[in-house]
């Protein structure tokens, strides 16, 4: 069976992106995208096909995406079709038999989107509250095309019933486990997120501003010229002196950045999954996330705290756990597990050769 994945775009490799990859990997399936910035980034994987560039500004990007999307025909070249992300299933009119993979829901997400638009200024966030408009009726009436519905946690399905009305089955990301590695308890923090607003990295940096004891070091790539920028320039305007940004890092360093770590900062508004607290855990690190999202899937309490998105409570479960990070590596290991890339490969597997046979 000849199976081909449609990507929004390359544009960073982040938690999506990954997964892509693993799904190819499992499958044997070629990828097809539009803008493929960090495929050269991506080592000892598949080539990957570009249907052609997106407008590099938002919301123009995202509306060039599914142009591109809904116009490519590939019906005669492969036997089963898998949309990954949100513009990917304008392709699903000519490709059947298919199925979706939900990453995040950004229909649903419209209205509270609109609220992380505040650094890129008025006419931004009235465009962006038009633009959205526009989208939920052309989102809705492409997902009439798609066949089958993957989610990648409890809390997207649940949107996903909410937002469409339909069900899905549940396939939770994964990690290979035996790629990371715990050396020591370092001296600083780590946070590891796309560096978009919806993210709430100025929580971490209040946070750390009130612990002048602790370090953090915030990495994360974005997209060029998207709504991103404007948001990086207002972090980096009055940084404290013990938070560092470094921007996105090549694998074996984020490895090594991980193994070395106190632990993980996550503050991400609504996280549909959050593949970071994993890669944290197999690294034998404890997590501190905001209570929400995909985080209460993933963090438990013997592998961290889970609090609520506040400054003093982020401080308070910081200076707690630092007292004896090394108390958490063995729960924190044997929760990765759970999340390992061979437990997703066989059930990806699984879920496509059902999906074939009975469509």
């Amino acid at each position: 069976m000849r199976v081909a994945i449609f990507h929004d775009y390359f544009g960073a490799i982040g938690g999506g992106e990954n997964v892509v990859l693993m799904m190819a990997d499992a499958l044997d399936a070629d990828i097809i995208t539009t803008d493929t910035d960090a495929v050269t980034r991506i080592a000892g994987h598949r080539d990957v096909l570009s249907i052609g560039n997106t407008v590099r500004i938002a919301p123009f990007k995202q509306v060039s995406a599914a142009a591109r999307f809904a116009a490519c025909d590939f019906s005669e070249d492969y036997d089963f079709f898998i949309f990954s992300g949100n513009w990917a299933h304008y392709a699903a009119g000519k490709h059947h038999p298919n199925l979706w993979y939900c990453h995040i829901l950004i229909g649903a997400m419209d209205d509270e989107n609109i609220r992380f638009c505040d650094h890129s200024g008025r006419f931004a966030r009235g465009f962006y509250r038009c633009g959205s408009s526009l989208h939920r009726s052309l989102d809705r009436r492409s997902m009439a095309n798609v066949d089958r519905i993957l989610a990648n946690s409890r809390n997207t399905r649940v949107q996903i019933a909410r937002y469409y009305g339909r069900d899905a089955d549940i396939l939770y990301p994964a990690i290979d486990v035996s790629r990371y590695v715990h050396r020591e308890a370092g001296d600083y923090w780590l946070s590891v997120n796309r560096l978009y607003p919806e993210k709430r990295i100025e929580l971490q940096i209040d946070a750390f501003r009130r612990m002048p004891e602790e370090k953090l070091i915030v990495v994360g790539g974005h997209a060029a010229a998207d709504h991103s920028s404007p948001y990086i320039r207002w972090l980096e305007r009055d940084l404290p002196e013990n938070v560092m940004i470094l921007g996105e890092v090549p694998f074996d360093e984020l490895v090594d950045l991980y193994s070395r770590s106190k632990g993980l900062v996550c503050t991400s508004f609504n996280e549909p999954f959050g593949i970071t607290p994993l890669e944290a855990m197999a690294s034998g690190k404890p997590v501190v996330a905001v209570k929400s999202g995909g985080f209460l899937e993933t963090v438990a309490e013997e592998t961290g705290k889970l609090v609520e998105p506040a400054a003093a409570d982020i401080v308070s479960a910081v200076r707690e756990i630092a007292k004896n990070p090394g108390a958490y590596r063995l729960p924190c290991l044997e929760r990765a597990r759970l999340f390992d890339v061979s437990v997703f490969r066989e059930r990806i597997r699984e879920i496509v050769f059902q999906a074939y046979r009975e469509m």
